[in-house]
């Protein structure tokens, strides 16, 4: 009886897919966050970054996002290492001044990049609010979600915003 997941063998024991006789196509893949901040973090924010007593914000989280997508089989049990061809953070406001935050990845392989666009954008929130937490801890970092993928067997696109 199959379980249905594919990390997961005959015998219920946890496997990395054998991705040997896929073919290699471009895979593209992007992810996104919101980052819901308190009055007092979007106060900070002149023009393209907040300058905080560790460096600029947004730079940082970008730059952040990017290796966290490059590392994600190092966090990620089962993730197969990729050489990413292409990694864009983005970091823009919303119409209420609420950070969102996207992360798109593209490789030439034969497995997707899904995981590293989530882990991106997901790093560069965590990195917004590690900078930022000091001047409150109320900022929330939500709806974490893969919003498109192309390449493999199915392609996504979830542009809907929830």
């Amino acid at each position: 009886m199959s379980s249905g997941f594919s990390h997961i063998d005959a015998n219920n024991n946890p496997i990395m897919v054998d991705v040997g006789d896929k073919a290699v196509t471009t895979r593209t893949a992007t992810a996104e966050c919101l980052i819901k901040l308190p009055d007092v973090v979007k106060n900070q924010w002149h023009g393209a970054d907040i300058e905080s007593k560790k460096g600029p914000v947004i730079h940082t989280a970008i730059i952040a996002g990017v290796m966290a997508a490059k590392r994600t089989h190092e966090l990620i049990p089962f993730c197969h290492p990729l050489g990413l061809e292409n990694c864009q953070v983005h970091i823009e406001a919303d119409d209420k001044q609420d950070m969102v935050v996207s992360c798109t990845c593209r490789v030439s392989g034969k497995t997707g990049v899904e995981m590293e666009a989530l882990t991106g954008a997901s790093v560069a929130a965590l990195t917004v609010y590690d900078m930022c937490k000091a001047l409150s801890h109320d900022i929330v970092i939500s709806n974490t979600r893969l919003v498109q993928k192309s390449g493999g067997k199915s392609d996504l696109n979830n542009t809907t915003k929830p």
